[in-house]
């Protein structure tokens, strides 16, 4: 029996019911039926419709129940478990477009969008251009003012959700020729008032994950819109996208170790129910282990990315790099564990019928979300310009990150879209808690070994970052600077580890005061950066033992592998 609590994970889990039950109408037998007709999941989004999914999208202030972020991303991690689809199609999609809203709309515009939002209807974020991708500064997608007043919109938007669903846009459109950062705008746009023949929708674009996804786009001619459709003042379309992806690019790595844990859940039946070489597939040294380093992959990109969801309201000025570390550092681990699980289960990690179906779906659906959006090389050239200042004013001189962002029952601020800023942060308090944490364990033990290791990374890219070249930091990098951003959101994770964990000691929770669990997600983390290892071989398969022991003790006990180790009904 679940206990249910007021959290809107709980709540939508409650809702949602066991989703390994085949009588469970909303359950994976219907989420796979409706993947295989490349459709959305009808009778998922009716239950959404009932549950209220888009209140969570809307502040409290506009009548809906987004007032922190990490609970927002917990209720759509509890959608993406079951069915990425509907996560993405019913439900993230939507939130992509409203965050531009609260953040450079006014009044009448925030009041509109939240009236359809409760209202279950959709609004698409329009940015995507093909001949562009990620490169939404040189979008050439028009909108330029009309004779009598508003603006006319002309050109071609491609691989939008919800195109032809959404009852509104908000569209990316280039309103000054002139290159810098003043030459785009955005645009609220409401489909009903739009004149026969100004949009015209294109073929939906087949996809080999999500395939229940309406992935559209349509051409704009001389489509007319009224000057209260300008999101904030013109030319700050840029500057308003760089805000809200703070949001998004923090919030969507989180909701994915949502797919990892059915994943690694789907991974720990099979092998213990395949019988192998006259006993359980779970016997074999190799299965243990890639079960065991699954788990503990999971738990570091929890970690990592829950921390960066509470820094949206506990160190918003630091989250310009930290959303996009995240969003590059946890994309590329979980498709990592993904593959290490798919030889796991074999044959059967390809079949989309049978009993473990759901992996492939879920390794499918997971790949897309991890480069829409914003790719990880996007990411990470956003994390590049930064190094050089972080370099020379931060590292080992900022003062450590607030226990409120390691405190995992420490509530939170309301969440203030105005404190979200586009320009470059100052200080690095994640890092400097790294810092102050290998101090106190001073080298001692596993712990404080790994610790030190990450601080002593942390120290050679001081030097490295402040001599890099000033081509080096455009996208023009060479790949031994890349190849330090990525080092750089290595050590943001493992000092996001060691802050829950320190912070985790003599709290409620047993779970954040393991310190098995702590060494194995270090360890997996410290795999990731250049030399030798920190733990001995011995070490590591001790690990790996017990990290396989807790994983069958959370699937039996029908518990999330994630930090929460809630109960979940199935």
């Amino acid at each position: 029996m679940i206990t249910v609590t007021e959290t809107p994970a709980d709540l939508l889990d409650a809702a949602l019911g066991d989703p390994w039950d085949a009588a469970n109408p909303v359950g994976f037998t219907g989420i796979l039926a409706a993947d295989e007709r490349q459709e959305m999941f009808a009778e998922g989004e009716r239950r959404l419709d009932a549950f209220g999914l888009n209140a969570e999208f809307v502040p409290v202030r506009h009548g809906g129940r987004l007032g922190r972020a990490d609970r927002l991303a917990a209720a759509l991690r509890t959608l993406w478990r079951r069915d990425p689809c509907l996560g993405l199609g019913y439900g993230f999609s939507s939130f992509i477009a409203s965050v531009n809203l609260w953040s450079a709309g006014d009044e009448q515009q925030r009041r509109t969008a939240a009236g359809m939002l409760l209202d279950n209807r959709k609004i698409a974020s329009v940015y995507h251009e093909l001949a562009h991708g990620n490169d939404f500064a040189h979008a050439e997608f028009a909108a330029r003012p009309a004779p009598g007043g508003g603006w006319l919109l002309n050109g071609t938007k491609e691989i939008v959700t919800n195109f032809r669903r959404a009852d509104a846009l908000v569209v990316f459109a280039r309103t000054d020729e002139a290159r810098g950062s003043r030459s785009h705008s955005q645009f609220f746009v409401r489909k009903d008032g739009l004149p026969d023949g100004a949009l015209r929708y294109l073929d939906r674009f087949p996809s080999s994950g999500m395939r229940g996804v309406q992935l559209g786009g349509g051409r704009f001619t001389d489509c007319p819109v009224p000057d209260g459709a300008l999101l904030g003042e013109p030319g700050r379309g840029i500057e308003t996208a760089l805000k809200s992806f703070q949001l998004t690019r923090s919030i969507i790595p989180s909701m994915c170790v949502g797919p990892l844990d059915t994943a690694l859940r789907t991974a720990v039946g099979f092998a213990l129910e395949r019988r192998l070489y006259g006993g359980a597939a779970a016997d074999l040294p190799y299965v243990r282990t890639v079960l065991g380093r699954a788990f503990a992959d999971l738990l570091a990109v929890d970690a990592f990315t829950t921390v960066v969801v509470r820094a949206l309201q506990v160190l918003p000025e630091e989250t310009p790099v930290l959303a996009s570390a995240s969003k590059y550092l946890a994309s590329r681990m979980l498709l990592d564990t993904l593959e290490e699980l798919r030889g796991v289960l074999g044959a059967q990690s390809y079949l989309r019928e049978g009993p473990y179906a759901v992996f492939q779906k879920m390794a499918r659906d997971v790949a897309p979300a991890t480069f829409g959006h914003a790719s990880r090389s996007a990411c990470l050239v956003t994390v590049l310009p930064q190094l050089p200042r972080l370099a020379r004013r931060a590292w080992f001189a900022s003062a450590p990150a607030p226990a409120g962002l390691f405190d995992l029952d420490a509530d939170l601020p309301e969440l203030d879209f105005g404190l979200l800023a586009a320009g470059s942060p100052h200080t690095d308090g994640l890092a400097a808690t790294l810092v102050e944490t290998a101090e106190r364990l001073g080298g001692r033990g596993p712990a404080g070994r790994l610790a030190a290791r990450f601080r002593d990374e942390l120290a050679a890219l001081r030097e490295e970052c402040r001599a890099l070249a000033p081509q080096d930091i455009t996208i023009g990098a060479s790949p031994r600077a890349h190849a330090a951003a990525g080092r750089y959101t290595v050590v943001l994770a493992a000092a996001a580890v060691l802050g829950v964990w320190w912070h985790g000691q003599g709290g409620p929770r047993p779970e954040l005061q393991d310190e098995a669990a702590l060494l194995a997600a270090l360890d997996r983390l410290d795999r990731r950066l250049p030399g030798r290892s920190v733990l001995t071989a011995a070490e590591r398969a001790d690990l790996d033992r017990q990290l396989f022991d807790r994983a069958v003790e959370r699937f039996a006990d029908r518990r999330l592998f994630d930090l929460t180790a809630r109960h979940i009904p199935g």
